[in-house]
């Protein structure tokens, strides 16, 4: 079982900011901020998407074919989500629309400030 999900950064205090951002249009928030960690939990309380500072000091990198994707509960979060990615800025992957990956599949797509790529969906019937 997955229990949560981490993404390196060069430089954890802008990343702090992008995500504190990025991640509220989608009910996330802050939960830990340590010298080389931030922790960001659901509308549960749970941990489960981490952005961290590589512990063997070398920087951190992204990769090809990697993406974290986020769970959005209507459109509406899926737009504000991109536009969000936008503004604190990172870049466009892909503006927020129905994609042909299922029924009723909305999403949108962009690159953190460390090039990491975040995804944001949701499914309607």
């Amino acid at each position: 079982m997955l229990s949560s999900v981490c993404v390196g950064s060069n430089d954890l205090e802008a990343a702090g900011r992008f995500y504190d951002e990025v991640l509220a249009t989608i009910g996330m928030s802050r939960q830990v901020s340590i010298e080389h960690e931030l922790g960001y939990a659901d509308k549960n309380g749970e941990i489960c998407f981490w952005v961290v500072s590589p512990y063997n000091k070398e920087p951190a990198t992204f990769g090809n074919g990697t993406q974290v994707i986020f769970s959005a509960e209507n459109r509406q979060a899926v737009s504000a989500f991109h536009s969000s990615i936008l503004k604190m800025g990172g870049s466009d992957e892909g503006a927020p629309g129905p994609r042909d990956y299922s029924k009723g599949y909305f999403g949108a797509y962009g690159r953190d400030l460390d090039g990491n790529k975040l995804h944001a969906a949701v499914i309607e019937d």
